[in-house]
């Protein structure tokens, strides 16, 4: 830390004191003090947030509060840093610099400091455009974002998508609880097109939905309900009679549930702590046609071992239960099988089938034990070299129909027959924070008949 009291490289608008008032001391007066400052406890006489527009100072108040609370030098220059972060992370600053000074004026301590937040507001109006290709289709995508609506950090989303195939749009907005961020409420209507071809299926929805979001404790909450209009139909000629019948029209409204506690120090290469989301579902009893209950749970733990290598594990689970005496929809059932679940297998072709289309099953469970090491010799160490990891897995799962008029043990027999697995290994690269690339060699085991296995 830097222990002059010069202003520090870091950025603001007071809560008391005009900046325009304070006159420079004589240069004496002025070492005299910060010596004095250096080794003794402190005071934060004013805290001043410069550059404001449409934003409200109220907003402001609760993320810049602790700065009042510093006892010392070091401390104010700490609570500095994590205000100005807190201020960023509300979306509405593209640039936040403090700047900490002794205070001056006629009711300026000896030991008395000023900090200053200078602020640059985002506009009002912020657009994007992009192209997308996946899936043989190419699209364009068009976003308009409004942050900042109100001045208390609302956030207005449009996103419109024009495809060689598909149009959809989805219309969001966002709005935090002052002074505590993580809560925050989230309104949304869309419309989106799905095609998923293991199933000779497209899926088109036209929803609205409301997202409360809360922590509790060590734990996230996310509360949602939502009511969606859904047509399925045949993604091919070729799509078996199971999938056809299963074509039309459905309402759904559903309310779920989704606790999560994540230790992990990152979501992509995590080399320590551990993931639980458990989600539950119900449907049916706000109206609509789907009725079930729908329970899934994550689970991963990470462990740092010698030579910069890392053991994870990680274990997922999951049943759906119809209720009222209805089948399942095909499009709430679960799907198993590919790179993001059992390897070595097509994507989301394990279990139940019919003339070659996967129709998802009502229960899954599946685990796997991976181990990253870096790569051989180090190559690019400490630089591009560390976004590569070589990586050693065992991957095993199962997807199946249950007979709830059968008892647990039962089901677990069921969920035990036919286990597929694989192991195999490759090389990952992470991309950023945001995703990662996988190249592996896998050896299935377990193949069932009608199973598709790629292999690399």
């Amino acid at each position: 830390f830097q222990t002059s009291l010069d202003p520090l490289p870091m950025h603001g608008r007071d809560l008391g004191v005009n900046p325009d008032d304070l006159m420079e001391p004589p240069e004496p007066e002025q070492e005299s003090k910060q010596e004095i400052l250096e080794n003794k406890d402190v005071v934060v006489q004013h805290v001043n947030i410069q550059g404001l527009g449409r934003t409200k100072e109220d907003l402001l108040g609760y993320e810049i509060s602790e700065v009042f609370h510093a006892k010392n030098l070091i401390d104010v220059m700490k609570k500095s840093h994590i205000a100005r972060q807190r201020l960023l992370r509300l979306g509405v600053f593209k640039e936040v610099e403090v700047l900490i000074d002794t205070s001056e004026g006629s009711d300026a301590l000896p030991n008395g400091l000023d900090v200053t937040f200078e602020v640059t507001e985002v506009k009002r109006l912020t657009g994007s455009y992009n192209t997308m290709v996946g899936n043989n289709e190419g699209s364009m995508v068009l976003g308009l974002k409004l942050p900042n609506m109100f001045g208390r950090a609302e956030k207005l989303t449009f996103q419109f998508s024009y495809g060689t195939k598909e149009t959809s749009y989805g219309l969001s907005f966002f709005k935090p609880q002052p002074g505590h961020f993580e809560r925050n409420l989230t309104l949304n209507m869309y419309k989106v097109t799905g095609q998923f071809p293991w199933s000779s299926l497209k899926e088109t929805d036209r929803g609205v939905s409301a997202e409360l979001n809360f922590p509790l404790g060590m734990t996230n909450h996310t509360l949602k309900w939502e009511g969606v209009w859904r047509e399925l139909g045949c993604l091919a000629r070729s799509a078996s009679f199971a999938v056809r019948e299963e074509s039309g029209h459905s309402l759904k409204s559903a309310l779920s549930h989704t606790l999560s506690i994540d230790s992990r120090n990152s979501a992509i290469f995590p080399s320590r702590g551990a993931l639980f989301r458990l989600n539950q579902e119900l449907a049916g009893y706000t109206g609509g046609d789907a009725s079930f209950l729908k329970e899934d749970f994550e689970l991963q733990l990470n462990k740092r071992l010698f030579w910069d290598s890392v053991l994870s594990a990680s274990l997922w689970g999951g049943m759906l239960c119809p209720i009222g005496g209805q089948p399942s929809c095909i499009a709430d059932r679960f799907y198993l099988g590919g790179p993001t679940s059992v390897r070595g297998f097509g994507m989301y072709s394990i279990g139940p089938q019919s003339e070659g289309d996967y129709l998802g099953g009502e229960a899954y469970w599946a685990g796997g034990l991976h181990l990253y090491t870096p790569l051989p010799f180090r190559p690019g160490k400490g630089g591009f070299g560390d976004l590569f990891r070589t990586h050693f897995f065992l991957n095993a799962g199962n997807l199946c129909n249950l007979n709830y008029g059968e008892g647990p043990r039962a089901h677990l027999q069921k969920l035990a027959e036919c286990i597929r697995w694989s192991y195999g290994a490759g090389i990952v690269l992470r991309l950023g924070n945001i995703a990662r690339l996988e190249l592996n060699y896998c050896v299935p085991m377990g193949v069932q008949s009608g199973d598709r296995c790629p292999g690399v």
